[in-house]
């Protein structure tokens, strides 16, 4: 298929990378990282954002951030746009990350707006002003109250689409009332919230920011696909295969965090990406088998159901115990990056 010419620079399925770790959680696995790129790539992904939330950037040092950046714009080479998320809690070191972002490659910066006890609006908007002022480089803002505790509401997001090089928002409040809003101001809305995602495109955003897509992308390119093409009926019978797991990695029952369930259902997939870091903590077998039922309706990425080990609860609890252990002996020993 081919793009219009007229689409924004980021659109589409922009995959927001989960970050590929070895076994214990506490090391980064460029292997494992090279190969997941590689993967999303072939399945043809619009775009791949870097150390978002789903990238567990918050478990990130600095020095882990740079590399993944770098490493990832070496790998893409340019065959896709790619995305680093530079937050920070001051303006300068948002800026600072933002331009070492830009000379490693990076074709936009995504930023959150300054957090834990950040300032009030006026503050958000000397923030977002400054840093683009002092860059060369597309901003994309991050709004995730949940999580920043403050909200890029619409009235704060028509003032900051007036900035230049502010043209984007990804929105993840699951708010579609505010997402439709955002789209009727202008600039590019990218879709954060999972189960909104065919109504999001059909709505007119410019795509969508998904940490599914590390389990899911051919599913989600073609659901892009027919949306665009104005094929909606058939992408609903697709999305309706695709909900289940976007709504478990969103909400579920069983104790599961975002990131821990995006994780675990892309290793089950059959793309090794190694478990979150701590104290993010495995899923338990409950969990996983869970997680292997809302999978199982997927047409494309289907689960090898004998990579599930299946375990009695007392058999569980000591391998919980011990993936803990093996984390905690890790960094004792100094051996963690």
């Amino acid at each position: 298929m081919t793009e219009p010419t007229d689409r924004p620079l980021l659109h589409g399925v922009c995959a927001a990378m989960t970050t590929p770790f070895d076994d214990t959680g506490e090391r980064l696995d460029e292997g494992r990282l090279r190969d997941h790129i590689e993967s999303l790539l072939d399945a043809g992904v619009h775009g791949l954002v870097l150390c978002a939330g789903t990238g567990e950037f918050a478990f990130l040092s600095d020095a882990e951030k740079q590399r993944i950046i770098a490493l990832g714009c070496e790998i893409v080479d340019g065959r896709v746009p790619v995305v680093a998320q530079t937050s920070a809690i001051t303006t300068t070191d948002a800026i600072e990350r933002t331009r070492w972002a830009a000379d490693a490659g990076a074709s936009a910066a995504m930023v959150l707006p300054p957090y834990f006890e950040g300032p009030f609006e006026r503050g958000v908007l000397f923030h977002y002003e400054t840093l683009a002022n002092a860059v060369d480089l597309p901003i994309v803002l991050y709004n995730i109250p949940v999580n920043s505790g403050f909200d890029i509401h619409a009235d704060l997001y028509r003032q900051l689409m007036a900035i230049e090089n502010i043209a984007y928002i990804k929105d993840s409040t699951g708010d579609f009332i505010r997402l439709q809003k955002l789209i009727g101001i202008g600039g590019h809305v990218l879709a954060g919230a999972d189960p909104l995602a065919p109504y999001a495109a059909m709505a007119g955003a410019a795509g969508w920011i998904w940490g599914a897509a590390n389990v899911m992308p051919h599913e989600c390119v073609a659901l892009w696909n027919l949306v665009t093409e104005g094929h909606h009926a058939e992408a609903l019978e697709l999305w309706a295969r695709m909900l289940p797991a976007n709504m478990f990695f969103w909400e579920n029952n069983v104790d599961a965090e975002y990131n821990s369930a995006v994780k675990t259902a892309t290793n089950m997939v059959g793309r090794t990406v190694g478990p979150c870091r701590r104290p993010v903590m495995p899923m338990t077998r409950q969990g996983r088998l869970a997680l292997m039922t809302a999978l199982s309706t997927l047409p494309t990425n289907t689960i090898d159901r004998s990579s599930l080990i299946h375990r009695e609860w007392e058999e569980e609890r000591d391998w919980l115990v011990q993936m803990t252990s093996r984390t905690t002996r890790t960094a004792r020993n100094g051996d963690a990056s």
